[in-house]
């Protein structure tokens, strides 16, 4: 775990880090000292020619030095695959090996030169041999750089941007393809911000399938804590929609990140109403502009029978929901629909009046509803337990992710042995949860400047309404997965108090997926959703 000191300096690497990179210049370099040999035992006899000793003693120091490179590159795979992540101790002898693998890079960049030297004279030898010879050359000079130093460590997690898009107003039918038209015709809507081709509108027809005159209101404006959004009519559910785009601009990560709790001013009877501080203040911009813009007003004078839906992904779904709780004081028969939001949204008292008329839907293990402040404090922690527990080397864990990722099965086929051996499988294939929370580490003390030491800024918070959970059923991998099946059923908040890590924690996420995991539930008439303990869901559902 800790990174190797190597030339009096601390480097980003750990000394288990080496064995994939190691690995693969070890094959390298066996190909190459096989196709040497081969050359020169083919054509040996053919070296009696003018410069035709030097190149055989070229190819035979060459193959001694390659010998001894693939010696080293072997210890250094070998070494690397011992011990566990927070042992080291069987490594111990990794910085040496290293140093011999550098030190090797010297004869090889003089007998490179060498080899090059004696190519560019007339050697009159078996054109054979002296290709060969040059492509040796060649690939040596591609090879000074060490390739186990060049690779960066493999727990390094790439991420990409979550996008959100007011995909909620898209119909039951499959999106049709082909590229979205830009149109130049004159708006009979409002239109608002930086969509002068008529673009991003032109995709939005498309997803939706509306008609120009459906659109009441649209606006492009991007900045922090102002985010986008749409107002519509959708004539078949006889609803005003509201929809609100979720996080796809730098503005918006930074409206994300805003989460320290702030109360808020509303007039439903609750006591305690705070929510997140970011999301909060992107639902009171877009709330001005409905109603001190007239915006609504004028959606229900052409529709007055109609009746208010809010809908929005991401952050989108989180600032619909508080837009929800704003317009209902106005508005009582007021529905939203939040798909995938932040849990770190409302307080528990705002959590138990929007149950009333805020659904939300989760797909799978999606990060985001799982995500707030307190729950990556608490992931951080566990994953210290798991490392500090952890008795598998670093490799074998990577293999099986990838083979769970490439091949699917279920997680617990794929168990992190514990110390002692007897503490049963872990619910997921890379770290542990259930039992680490009984089994504390005595190797690590945590440190208590955390952001929980401040419960007035960071109190905890809760996701908006009923939640439905769509779950997978079986697995898949990426390269051999069947067509996916979802059931529906309605979940409570505590099935998402803690992160949950897997292979599909972010694609939960993204809006293209959860549209067809919403297919996949409604044309299966199989599927269904639970009703909750109790009795039925007091939320109308469209």
């Amino acid at each position: 775990m800790p990174g190797m000191v190597l030339f009096g300096r601390r480097w980003a690497i750990a000394s288990d880090d080496l064995v994939f990179p190691g690995f693969f210049e070890l094959s390298l370099r066996v190909v190459w000292w096989i196709g040497i040999l081969t050359l020169y035992l083919l054509h040996r006899g053919k070296l009696d020619c003018a410069g035709g000793a030097l190149l055989s003693s070229y190819m035979i120091v060459l193959l001694v030095l390659l010998a001894v490179i693939i010696c080293t590159l072997s210890a250094i795979v070998c070494v690397s695959m011992k011990g566990t992540i927070c042992n080291p101790g069987p490594r111990k002898s990794m910085p040496k090996l290293l140093y011999i693998r550098l030190l090797l890079f010297l004869p090889e960049m003089v007998w490179a030169s060498l080899g090059a030297a004696w190519i560019t004279d007339d050697i009159q030898c078996d054109r054979t041999v002296v290709n060969g010879i040059i492509a040796t050359v060649i690939v040596r000079t591609q090879t000074w750089c060490p390739a186990t130093l060049q690779q960066a460590s493999p727990f390094s997690i790439s991420s990409r941007t979550v996008s959100g898009t007011a995909r909620s107003l898209t119909r039951s039918s499959p999106i049709p393809r082909g590229p979205p038209s830009c149109r130049t015709r004159t708006a009979e809507y409002d239109l608002v911000g930086g969509d002068q081709l008529s673009c991003h509108f032109g995709s939005i027809l498309q997803t939706t399938g509306l008609q120009y005159r459906d659109f009441i209101h649209i606006s492009f404006h991007d900045k922090v804590y102002e985010l986008p959004f749409i107002v519509a009519l959708d004539h078949r559910k006889e609803s005003v929609v509201v929809a609100v785009r979720g996080t796809m601009s730098l503005q918006d990560i930074l409206t994300d990140l805003s989460a320290e709790s702030e109360s808020l001013n509303l007039e439903c009877g609750v006591q305690d109403c705070s929510a997140h501080k970011g999301i909060s203040q992107a639902a009171r911009y877009v709330y001005q502009r409905l109603v001190n813009d007239g915006i609504l007003s004028q959606a229900f004078s052409i529709a007055p029978e109609y009746r208010l839906v809010v809908v929005g992904h991401s952050l989108g779904a989180g600032a619909a929901a508080l837009l929800a709780i704003m317009l209902r004081s106005s508005y009582p028969q007021v529905r939203c629909f939040a798909f995938s939001p932040p849990r770190g949204l409302l307080s528990k008292s705002l959590y138990e009046y929007s149950k009333t008329f805020i659904v939300s839907l989760v797909l799978g293990k999606d990060v985001i509803p799982r995500l707030s402040v307190t729950n990556l404090e608490d992931l951080k922690k566990r994953i210290l337990r798991v490392i500090a527990h952890c008795n598998k080397p670093k490799y074998k864990i990577l293999l099986r992710g990838c083979r769970y990722e490439l091949f699917g099965g279920n997680p617990d086929n794929f168990p992190t042995e514990l110390d002692g051996g007897a503490q049963g499988h872990l619910t997921q294939p890379l770290l542990g949860e259930q039992s680490l929370l009984t089994h504390g580490s005595p190797t690590y003390s945590f440190s208590s400047d955390s952001p929980l030491e401040s419960p007035t800024k960071y109190p905890p918070l809760y996701p908006p309404g009923r939640i439905i959970h769509l779950e997978e059923e079986g697995a898949s991998g990426r390269f051999c997965r069947a067509a996916a099946q979802y059931s529906a059923r309605w979940a409570h908040e505590s099935q998402f108090s803690k992160i949950l890590i897997g292979p599909k924690m972010l694609t939960d996420h993204m809006p293209d997926v959860l549209v067809k995991a919403l297919d996949s539930v409604v044309s299966d008439r199989a599927a269904y959703v639970f009703c909750p303990p109790g009795g039925g869901s007091n939320v109308d559902m469209v």
